[in-house]
């Protein structure tokens, strides 16, 4: 329940050692780096871009090879695959895969180019093929698309649309001035778009005959070739054959380099950590022969970097505490269980510097939220052994998705025991089954009380657990307060609001208004009725008086504390959003009821058992689906809205080392 303390560390060494510390750092992964020393007199950058752009088109090629590899050998994998995470290897192969880097990188290039030619020739076999389409029509035509007749005659191939006849084109070459003698139409194909033709007529007719044609829309054929169209369809058959095998041998040519597939992962890596090292190190102050390097580092893993760098390299290590004025990165360091729903508080913010992590509080009250929204047992039992069943299956998965599974299973084991509470077995299924297929009745007990039989009681439950959330956050900030010295402010901001609530609460319990809602009447002694009203009094005395104080204006100042008392109205807003409890409880046992009712329709027998299965499957999977949905929303926004609310701000930037940040491969370092 803590953030780890930063320390500043700042390295000068030999310019000879730089990168071989650099690499040091890198290969530990706890230092991040913020150099500090950048306008100092007689230090320089280093131009890093070209190296750096270099290693990553490697890298790139590397990557591109494997996704070829990937479109032509696929490795088959389960659906649960995503969660296997990185494969781990050691350092040993990373180096083998370095020394071999220029043979691997052939072959990814060899690989890439096999690929463009593949996609090369698929785009000439559609080309092609459009040509063999465009050619179809003139298939019966026994002479090359380009001729155009004799010495003595001219022929005219082309096409019109369907809407003119032969006879149209007789009638407009009728109509020329001269009259063109012995011309001759031919239709070769037809459709419903156009006629495909030849005109035969006197080569001294042929101006005469061709302004009639085009005055008709007659049109020569996009594809003029010097073979019959049959003749030409053959070649273009044979064309399409031939690129078709050399497909077939690329594609056999790549599926040769299937072993190839760790190498090209591992250089791809190997390249992408030279990358991010060459870009780090352009950042570096420099000197003819120095440079210097500065960064954060959390204060348990100083002393390890720091035996790690001064007892293999001349330089000089310093430890600086972090500065008022210095804003630090965030580290969280939480337990087992606790760490689970660091991934909530992150997608919330980070505490800044000083600032309480909640963390841990947060835990508790998370799954003790979400089993309570969901309260079945059986559903419970489901996540809990889905998730436990997954993390043992897949050790090596990513990081943020461990901790949300382990959040999941936490919250299927709470959901778990709430339905043992409640009495929720996938809702009532063992009072229907048993009633419906057996003949009689049977009831598993609630080991506490069944909320669809007595709503109002888990309402009281809801609101009195969300008076503690909310006043647990509030004596979080008091805490905050007097961490900082604030004890004026821990006053007049938490023991003020704190008389002010619980003398409102005591006064609220013996009232008929709560003896309805909570069904049951308290009768509290005269003096604490007293005690109850001095608090509350008290504490809106004080809170009036007290809020505006930094307001020197008395009349600005009351009318600034009358204002923080009608902050009571968020006050009693937050407690009611704590209502969702009640409903999404409700809604998930009743769904669940409604859905064994559902099943049981269709009675006994084997068509009944049939029937009450498939529904019995669907719908709790339905419902199951949606609560969990549901469960999680509204938890997050308990916590965010309503607990964070009363004393978090969040903001901090989250802590980023220096690290082989790998795609592919893990890396073990060896001693």
């Amino acid at each position: 329940m803590a953030v780890l303390q930063m320390q500043r560390i700042s390295i000068c060494g030999l310019k000879k050692d730089r990168k071989a510390i650099l690499e040091k750092i890198q290969a530990l992964g706890v230092m991040e780096m913020n150099q500090i020393a950048e306008d100092e007199e007689g230090f320089e950058k280093m131009d890093t871009v070209n190296a750096r752009q270099t290693f990553e088109k490697r890298a790139q090629a590397a990557d591109q090879a494997l996704a070829v590899l990937d479109t032509y050998v696929p490795v088959k994998k389960s659906l649960l695959s995503s969660l296997e995470g990185k494969k781990l290897v050691s350092s040993g192969e990373i180096a083998r895969a370095a020394d071999e880097k220029q043979e691997i990188i052939r072959k990814a290039n060899l690989l890439i180019t096999k690929s463009k030619e593949i996609a090369e020739a698929k785009a000439n076999i559609q080309k092609t093929e459009n040509q063999i389409e465009s050619l179809t029509p003139w298939l019966t035509l026994d002479v090359p698309m380009n001729y155009e007749g004799t010495k003595k005659t001219a022929l005219f191939i082309g096409t019109v649309s369907a809407e003119v006849t032969p006879q149209m084109l007789y009638d407009k070459l009728a109509q020329a001035e001269p009259v063109p003698d012995g011309t001759d139409i031919q239709v070769v194909y037809s459709d419903k778009d156009m006629l495909c033709l030849t005109v035969l007529c006197l080569r001294k007719d042929a101006e005469t005959v061709e302004e009639a044609l085009r005055s008709c829309g007659f049109a020569r054929p996009s594809q003029v070739i010097t073979n019959t169209p049959a003749r030409q369809k053959a070649l273009y058959e044979a064309e399409i054959e031939k690129l078709n095998k050399g497909i077939k041998e690329a594609e056999d040519e790549i599926r040769g380099y299937a072993d190839s597939r760790k190498d090209l992962e591992l250089v791809s890596d190997y390249f992408r950590t030279r990358a991010e090292k060459y870009e780090v190190l352009g950042t570096l102050p420099q000197s003819q022969r120095t440079f210097v390097m500065s960064g954060y580092v959390p204060r348990r893993y100083v002393r390890a970097l720091s035996k790690a760098i001064e007892e293999k390299y001349d330089c000089v290590f310093d430890i600086e505490d972090i500065k008022e004025d210095e804003e630090p990165p965030t580290l969280l360091s939480n337990n087992s269980f606790s760490s689970s729903v660091e991934g909530v508080l992150e997608s919330y913010g980070l505490p800044h510097k000083g600032e309480f992590d909640p963390t841990t509080i947060m835990s508790f009250f998370y799954v003790f939220f979400f089993g309570m929204m969901l309260s079945d047992a059986a559903y419970g039992a489901i996540i809990a052994i889905a998730c436990y069943v997954v993390l043992k299956k897949f050790p090596r998965m990513g990081e943020g998705m461990h901790k949300s599974l382990k959040m999941f299973m936490f919250c299927g084991v709470s959901t778990m025991v709430w339905g043992i509470l409640f009495g929720g077995y996938f809702g009532n299924v063992v009072d229907i089954v048993s009633e419906v297929f057996f003949g009689k009745a049977v009831t598993v007990p609630a080991l506490w009380f069944i909320p669809l039989n007595d709503p109002m009681r888990l309402l009281v439950y809801s609101l009195a657990f969300g008076v503690v959330h909310l006043f647990v956050g509030l004596g979080i900030k008091g805490y905050m307060e007097l961490k900082d010295g604030k004890v004026l402010d821990f006053f007049c901001d938490v023991v003020l609001w704190f008389a002010f609530l619980i003398g409102l609460i005591l006064m609220l319990l013996p009232t008929d208004i709560f003896a309805s809602i909570a069904q049951t009447q308290i009768v509290f002694p005269p003096v604490l009725n007293t005690i109850a009203k001095a608090l509350a009094i008290i504490g809106a005395a004080g809170l009036v008086l007290m809020s505006g104080r930094e307001n020197k204006n008395p009349v600005l100042r009351i009318a600034l504390g009358a204002y923080d008392i009608y902050n009571i109205t968020g006050w009693l807003s937050d407690v009611l959003s704590y209502s969702r409890l009640l409903a999404l409880g409700l809604a998930t046992g009743v769904i669940a009821s409604v859905v064994n009712q559902m099943g049981s329709m269709f009675g006994k027998g084997i068509v009944g058992v049939i029937g009450f299965v498939l529904v019995f499957v669907v719908g709790h999977t339905l419902n199951l689906a949606i609560n969990l949905l549901g469960a999680y929303v509204h938890t997050n926004r308990l916590q965010f809205v309503e607990f964070f609310g009363k004393f978090y701000e969040g903001g901090g930037k989250p802590f980023e080392p220096f690290k082989s940040d790998t795609k592919y491969v893990d890396i073990k370092e060896e001693n």
